[in-house]
């Protein structure tokens, strides 16, 4: 990986087996990476990456201002959240399996006594990405014959630096659990976004133009998630 600086801009350089020049910029910290074909010379990626300057600066400065959540201790009366609504965690020790539900406004955590925060961590962490692959089918279900695409597999998993993935190559798709906490509306978002890049990998203009035809409203969506908190520490999207 090599590195080209702009001012008191650093941008990261990947050298891919790839036809096009990727540009993003990641959270939390802004941190700049440009992906292009191997052959493609460094003068000519720095003449790409000035001619974005001025958007690599916005995006930056939405992501530095974007609210972090706390961290979690996993503790009675703490906020969680499932699908945009917060519920407050209530822990009940039992010399019986371990389970979590939900009842109104809570979340109910029945662990061991003693039960260590990083139990209760990945207890909590497994539900939620037991939540979300249920929830994923039925999307797909609706949304794969509208495009005309067929996912071979779906893995959903913690994700440090985005929301979701997609290999058109092998036909499979990867989702952060983090959605799980976000309104469902975003996660649809998501779903068709990576959906669509199994008939254009890029961000380019027949990418947008494929969900604008799709899902008209997916800019707002798309405000919504980056508005809402993201989790602290080195997670990003």
């Amino acid at each position: 990986m090599a590195q080209i600086n702009l001012g008191n801009i650093a941008v990261d350089v990947i050298l891919k087996d790839i036809k096009n020049v990727h540009l993003t910029v990641h959270p939390p910290t802004g941190r700049v990476r440009i992906s292009a074909p191997l052959r493609m010379r460094v003068d000519t990626i720095r003449l790409f990456a000035i001619s974005k300057l001025d958007w690599i600066k916005r995006q930056q400065t939405k992501l530095r201002e974007q609210e972090r959540e706390a961290p979690r201790e996993y503790v009675e009366r703490e906020s969680h959240y499932l699908w945009g609504k917060r519920y407050l965690l209530t822990i009940r020790e039992s010399d019986g399996p371990a389970s979590l539900e939900m009842k109104h406004n809570r979340m109910l955590l029945q662990v061991r006594s003693r039960t260590s925060r990083d139990k209760k961590k990945a207890l909590i962490e497994e539900w939620y990405r037991g939540q979300l692959k249920e929830a994923v089918g039925p999307l797909l279900a609706r949304w794969q014959p509208r495009l005309g695409v067929h996912v071979k597999r779906v893995f959903v998993q913690s994700m440090k630096t985005r929301w979701g993935s997609c290999n058109h190559r092998s036909g499979t798709i990867r989702l952060n659990t983090e959605l799980a906490k976000k309104p469902v509306e975003c996660l649809e978002y998501i779903v068709v976004h990576e959906l669509v890049h199994l008939l254009e990998p890029t961000h380019n203009a027949r990418f947008v133009a494929l969900m604008d035809r799709f899902m008209p409203n997916w800019q707002v969506y798309r405000q919504l998630l980056n508005r809402l908190p993201i989790r602290g520490g080195n997670w990003a999207y």
